[in-house]
């Protein structure tokens, strides 16, 4: 297998050589160039044709945002990974390159002053990355995958008191294409757990929320579900929920990583099926790694119902897939589908014909 070429943007000579080292030191990886600004990047992809690139947000010239727009009009399916720092700034301006199509991001070292600290950060986070916006799967492995995606499970449908979503690489344009069409008087609460940091997990629930019909809120500890809300778990805390008399409660906690994450999906699924018990929707959206997948079996196991995103439209079939080749997933959908199938799901048992004809769901 030929290896990946990368075209690393970065207006910094320090970081340009520090992840140029990084990535020329791994078999798999090939730098084919670097550029000072968006325009000499825009430039050198018919000569360089990479299959990734990665590129800081703010530059002269031209800054990532304005190059991403550029770019994705002759590059429309080219993996880009922002380089973005950790800071409200940094953190609104990496959500905006997730909403124009970048693939994902990776925060910038603290503390470049520290060479190796640098390397292995850079190291530990952007090469999985690459690799894996980069892994197309096999004709042989797609076969089976064009086949299950047009199927749906003859199972029994139970009443949905909750929906659960996870998501990771790509999961913030996937939540964007299904959040905003849940209408306002959506029935049941949904929460979600998005791979991200602290301060990155606000400022998506405060993007969202003015995109949707339906509140979205980071969630805070002892927060109650109610209907037409949308939690999400903040950065480096596990969103799970309780029982209290009446009432189902958001509890967050600071138990160890699950699938090197912090969010996980794993212990959102287990505590809702364990809450809710056959009356959960769980929804598996495009991400990196196989979070969700013991969480599913958790789900499954109670009667409850699953959905993943499909390839096709993942950014990553990493996730959803490792669902899906388990065979816990209900449905395989296009992301296009998949708020009228969660629709679907929640109007069994009760009278929605108002929330179905919102995004033309059969009655």
């Amino acid at each position: 297998m030929s290896r990946i070429g990368v075209l690393i943007v970065d207006d910094s000579v320090v970081i340009r050589r520090l992840v140029s080292d990084v990535l020329a030191a791994d078999p798999d990886i090939e730098v084919l160039g670097t550029a000072s600004n968006g325009k000499i990047a825009l430039d050198k992809l018919d000569q360089l044709s990479p299959d990734v690139v990665t590129m800081d947000i703010e530059m002269p010239v031209m800054d990532g945002l304005q190059t991403l727009r550029e770019l994705r009009k002759v590059r429309p399916r080219l993996p880009v990974v922002m380089f973005s720092t950790l800071t409200e700034r940094g953190g609104t301006a990496t959500l905006e390159a997730l909403s124009l199509g970048a693939s994902d991001y990776v925060t910038k070292p603290a503390n470049v002053g520290s060479v190796p600290q640098a390397m292995e950060s850079v190291r530990t986070q952007l090469i999985p990355k690459i690799k894996a916006l980069c892994w197309r799967p096999t004709a042989t492995a797609t076969a089976p995958v064009a086949r299950t995606a047009a199927r749906t499970t003859a199972r029994p449908a139970s009443r949905v008191d909750v929906v659960a979503i996870g998501s990771s690489t790509g999961g913030p344009e996937a939540l964007q294409k299904v959040l905003p069409q849940l209408p306002a008087d959506f029935p049941v609460p949904v929460l979600v757990v998005q791979h991200m940091p602290p301060l990155f997990t606000r400022l998506l629930a405060d993007r969202l929320n003015k995109q949707c019909a339906v509140e979205v809120a980071e969630a805070t500890d002892g927060a109650v579900l109610r209907p037409g809300l949308v939690l999400i778990a903040p950065g480096e805390r596990h969103l799970t929920v309780v029982r209290r008399r009446d009432e189902v409660c958001v509890r967050l906690t600071d138990d160890p990583p699950e699938n090197f994450c912090r969010p996980a999906v794993d212990p959102l699924f287990r505590s809702v099926s364990d809450v809710y018990g056959g009356n959960v929707l769980a929804v598996v959206l495009t991400g990196m790694g196989q979070d969700g997948r013991r969480g599913a079996e958790a789900v499954r196991s109670r009667s409850g119902h699953v959905y993943a995103q499909d390839a096709a439209t993942s950014v990553v079939w990493g996730m959803p897939g490792a669902v899906t080749e388990a065979g816990l997933a209900d449905r395989v959908l296009p992301i296009g589908d998949v708020a009228r199938d969660i629709i679907a799901g929640v109007g069994h048992g009760r009278s929605l014909s108002a929330l179905r004809a919102t995004v033309g769901v059969p009655a």
